[in-house]
């Protein structure tokens, strides 16, 4: 593929103005209602599938199927996501209206992130074509790993990051409203929304380390696995408010997205052997994806819906913050505390 460089240009552009466009109309913190969500999620997915189609236009069948494989790997992903940061969100006890904006900052990380991730797998692959092997046994460990720990989606109460940021950053346990820096007592701390975006971005970094080789099993086009990628994650937000309460239903998909990781790390194990035509590629993925949410519903149809979601009370990790909030005020009867920028 001969990707000319407006498109690349273009395509930046469109990201920009839609994270623009999300954060002004979330500019002030608010609980997202369920209808909102669904609005933008199909939003983000209209314009996921709609740039598939672009993709079609001018580069053909064969590019739009990498594109359209690449993205319904990483939005199947995505869900496993929300299911680590509803834990997150929990155990932190976050207020909901301050979660979006925690999200937000956390996909513009990832997306950054992911370029780099995906700027790094291509040269690798140009310069060491062997190690696409490599990537190949790494998603079928991480498939059957996943398999194994199908159940577990707690939040260690030591995570080593958690560690790490309450031992170099100074931080207090009260909320200042969406604020991640405060200035308390002469200096600057970390509000808890801050140690919780840390601990986001991390979280999407150990998921990029799983998502990104899926993604150059379907396609070895930067390009196609940039966009794949993105456009997946630009929908996260929207896809955490609209499921988050729903998780507990999804208990089959773990399973799926473990069967989906070892079929494409297994594809690109043979890749000398048989090429996977990707018509079958995308088939077998969305298969998989379809029958295990569809069982998980089925199993629990009679689940109480809201059960388990975010905004239920759940296991605290020692040392968090609890949800003693602050309020952004422009006065404060406190003269040694100010509100510090986001």
């Amino acid at each position: 593929m001969d990707v000319p460089l407006w498109l690349w240009m273009a395509l930046l552009a469109v990201i920009v103005a839609m994270l623009a466009v999300d954060l002004f109309a979330h500019r002030t913190a608010h609980v997202v209602p369920v209808r909102e969500a669904a609005a933008w999620s199909a939003v983000w997915v209209a314009l996921g599938l709609g740039f598939g189609a672009v993709v079609w236009l001018m580069f053909g069948a064969q590019a739009a199927g990498e594109y359209y494989a690449g993205y319904l790997i990483e939005k199947s992903l995505a869900v496993d996501n929300v299911f680590v940061f509803a834990m997150i969100f929990t155990a932190f006890a976050v207020p909901r209206e301050y979660q979006h904006r925690v999200l937000f900052y956390g996909v513009l990380g990832a997306l950054v992130m992911r370029a780099g991730f995906i700027a790094a797998g291509a040269a690798l692959i140009d310069a060491f074509a062997w190690i696409l092997y490599l990537f190949g046994a790494l998603l079928v460990v991480t498939g059957v790993q996943m398999y194994r720990h199908r159940h577990d989606h707690g939040v260690p109460a030591q995570h080593p990051v958690l560690r790490l940021t309450r031992r170099v950053i100074p931080s207090t346990q009260t909320w200042y409203g969406t604020k991640f820096w405060v200035k308390e007592k002469g200096r600057w701390v970390a509000t808890p929304l801050f140690t919780v975006l840390i601990l986001i971005e991390t979280t999407d970094l150990i998921f990029a380390v799983d998502s990104i080789p899926a993604i150059f099993a379907v396609t070895r086009e930067p390009f196609l696995v940039f966009t794949s990628n993105a456009f997946a994650i630009l929908g996260l937000r929207a896809m955490y408010f609209l499921l988050a309460d729903l998780m507990h239903r999804f208990v089959h998909l773990r399973l799926g997205l473990a069967v989906v990781l070892i079929f494409v790390g297994v594809k690109m194990l043979l890749l000398e052997v048989y090429k996977v035509p990707i018509v079958l590629s995308l088939s077998v993925i969305a298969t998989v994806i379809t029958v295990s949410v569809i069982a998980s519903l089925v199993q629990t149809r009679t689940a109480t819906v809201g059960s388990g979601g975010p905004s239920s009370p759940g296991p605290t990790v020692p040392g968090a913050a609890t949800p003693t909030t602050r309020s952004t005020p422009s006065t404060d009867s406190t003269p040694s505390t100010t509100g510090g920028p986001s």
